[in-house]
């Protein structure tokens, strides 16, 4: 990354929904192996930290909006004085203790972190140190390329906070995950998360209760039960935040990945009685909590509501609830807006949308295959399927996608061909054609014809390139995820789902745009796509993007593009495209500014997809998945010849 650019960044603040104070109870594993592992469902929320970043020779913080403590901060950038900086407390020491770990195991230099926007409230029980640790935190992995995965950056915002004197809990940085819900496993030191994907949407409100606590006092005669327990007080609150929080956190997982928002409400009404009755005797000053209790017992709220329950550290701090739709959630944040006077925040945390449409282009003429290609689309090119059957590539993709779930796939072809694929697809068998066919041959015949009512056609009337060709499918695919596929380009699974599917089901659990990927050898880079990044999964299937190239060398690829961990030996792997893409609204808006530059300045450049997909990974993220199954080439003669002779193999 060059040293003049900036980049733009934004941290969310976090809400926890279940499981508070689960994780200092988890991490007393450590000297007690019979206290129980914690677990926490936490959230980012819609309300977080706006900034821009750019490499710099101090670290500099400008904050233009909080109107807490100085307006700028600068050091040196030196372990050091970060750390004492860190260490003298106050509003900018939280980033002083991330820089100074930066500084202590990265070598990096400075930066400086201009804060631009912030609708984030400070002290609410949200998190806005852990939030402004994160953003710092992905400043500095983005600015020097230190390939981090967001459980590192997760991880550095925690010991960074640690350095200075406000201890913050493990569960606080999981805003690093954005606005989606996470399960954090907490044993002893060692911390796990698990993404939950979200069924139907969630409609909460948040709203701080404008009476005060003091957290430090409550923290104090909680942590007096840890690490043993020494009277029966003690050990309910064990049970409270061990077996019994664990028993909840698994039915809150359930729910929400199940979308049964009434049984989660009710679940947080269960939560938080047994809060009340096993850990709020251990500082009954702070968590008697009669404004938060008054407020659960509101018949206007629970009206509108499913449940509701404290959030962090409880007490009169924030409450939160679950609206039993959008209009009640509206209704509840009026309320308790305009009549009990609290600063509420709404918060919807929505499923990704389900990929129900492909996208391939078919337009290219098959310049590898001439002159096989005068006479044939490579995409018609006749290959033996697992079943035994000779079929044309683009049956046998229609029956992977179809098989997915696809419901509807738009072919991108050259106008002067779409007689040829409107009669393919729209024009009957002639009747003595059928009537010739065996049992089994018109039942997949008719089969066909039901494929083939899912299928639409757009025109790409110029070729400009790959990206140019996906962007004519644009209106197509509308606001929502689309599979871009390649038209020679065939899967085989090794599994019972196929790879397209594996591919779908990524994204319903991540909510990016994602490329599937395969490893290749390093001779072989210079003929593909690669794709680097760090791991996002412990599985190491999954990978956060932060390099992406176009036929590198050889040599470029093993400098900076090899990928670590994928083997046991532990040597490197080289990534390259699979043949499968899940495409989002912002590569289409990506694409869109690159063809109208491209027709403004005439150029003659082709817009390719490659450099779409890149500006979306730097600005906004994205990830490439490893399939469990294979894909095989039509795109050359060597290639065609293995794909003919192993596709169809039942031992492939």
């Amino acid at each position: 990354m060059s040293n003049d650019q900036k980049i733009k960044l934004f941290a969310s603040g976090r809400l926890c929904l279940f499981g508070e104070h689960s994780d200092w109870a988890g991490q007393a594993r450590a000297m007690n192996s019979e206290v129980e592992p914690g677990r926490a469902i936490v959230t980012g929320i819609e309300q977080g930290i706006y900034a821009e970043a750019y490499r710099s020779e101090r670290f500099c913080v400008i904050d233009k909006v909080s109107g807490i403590g100085e307006n700028s901060f600068s050091c040196e950038m030196s372990r050091e004085k970060l750390k004492e900086a860190a260490k003298a407390g106050g509003y900018y020491s939280y980033v002083c203790g991330v820089a100074s770990y930066m500084c202590e195991w990265y070598r990096v230099g400075g930066i400086t972190v201009e804060i631009y926007d912030q609708d984030l409230p400070v002290q609410s029980g949200l998190s806005s140190s852990a939030a402004v640790c994160v953003l710092v935190a992905r400043a500095f992995n983005q600015l020097y390329d230190l390939h981090l995965n967001t459980e590192g950056i997760m991880n550095i915002a925690y010991w960074g906070e640690q350095r200075t004197p406000s201890r913050c809990g493990r569960l606080d940085q999981a805003c690093a995950y954005g606005v989606a819900p996470v399960a954090m496993i907490f044993d002893g030191h060692d911390v796990e998360v698990e993404r939950i994907p979200v069924r139907e949407p969630l409609y909460y409100v948040f709203a701080d209760l404008m009476a005060g606590k003091d957290t430090v006092k409550i923290l104090a005669d909680l942590n007096r039960g840890y690490p043993f327990a020494s009277n029966e007080m003690e050990e309910r609150e064990h049970e409270a935040l061990g077996k019994d929080n664990l028993d909840i956190t698994a039915r809150a997982m359930e729910y929400i990945s199940s979308g049964e928002a009434e049984k989660l409400g009710a679940l947080m009404t269960e939560a938080q009685t047994l809060f009340d009755e096993k850990v709020a005797p251990m500082c009954p000053q702070e968590l008697t909590s009669p404004v938060l209790h008054e407020t659960l017992r509101d018949p206007r709220i629970k009206e509108l509501t499913y449940g509701g329950k404290g959030v962090g550290s409880q007490g009169d701090g924030t409450v939160q609830f679950l609206a039993k739709d959008e209009a009640a959630q509206q209704r509840l944040y009026d309320y308790l807006t305009n009549e009990k006077g609290m600063t509420s925040y709404k918060l919807t945390l929505k499923p990704n949308s389900a990929v129900k449409k492909a996208i391939i282009p078919v337009a290219g003429f098959g310049t590898r295959l001439y002159p096989a290609t005068r006479g044939v689309k490579k995409e018609f090119c006749p290959v033996v399927d697992k079943d035994g059957l000779l079929k044309p590539v683009i049956l046998i993709l229609l029956e992977e996608l179809a098989e997915a779930g696809i419901e509807e796939v738009c072919f991108i072809i050259n106008p002067e061909e779409r007689r040829f694929y409107e009669d393919f697809f729209r024009k009957p068998l002639a009747l003595e054609h059928y009537e010739s066919l065996t049992e089994e041959m018109k039942q997949y015949e008719d089969r066909f014809r039901k494929m083939a009512e899912s299928v639409r056609f757009v025109m790409q009337t110029e070729q400009k390139g790959f990206g140019h060709a996906v962007y004519q499918a644009r209106e197509f695919a509308g606001d929502g995820p689309v599979m871009l596929l390649l038209d020679d380009t065939i899967y085989r699974s090794s599994t019972d789902t196929p790879c397209t599917k594996q591919l779908m089901q990524a994204f319903d659990t991540y909510g990016k745009p994602i490329v599937a990927v395969h490893e290749v050898p390093l001779s072989d880079v210079s003929n593909y796509g690669i794709f680097a990044g760090a791991w996002e999964d412990q599985e190491r299937t999954v990978l956060s993007l932060d390099r992406i190239a176009e036929k590198p060398t050889s040599q470029y690829a093993e400098d900076y593009l090899g990928v670590g961990g994928l083997r046991d030996n532990g040597s490197k792997a080289y990534l390259a495209a699979f043949g499968a893409y899940i495409l989002t609204k912002e590569i289409f808006s990506e694409l869109a500014a690159m063809c109208r530059e491209n027709e403004d300045s005439r150029s003659k450049d082709e817009v390719e997809l490659t450099a779409a997909l890149e500006h979306v990974m730097k600005s906004s993220g994205m990830l490439a998945f490893i399939p469990d199954g294979e894909s095989y080439d039509m795109g050359n003669v060597r290639a065609y010849r293995r794909t003919f002779e192993d596709f169809g193999k039942a031992d492939a």
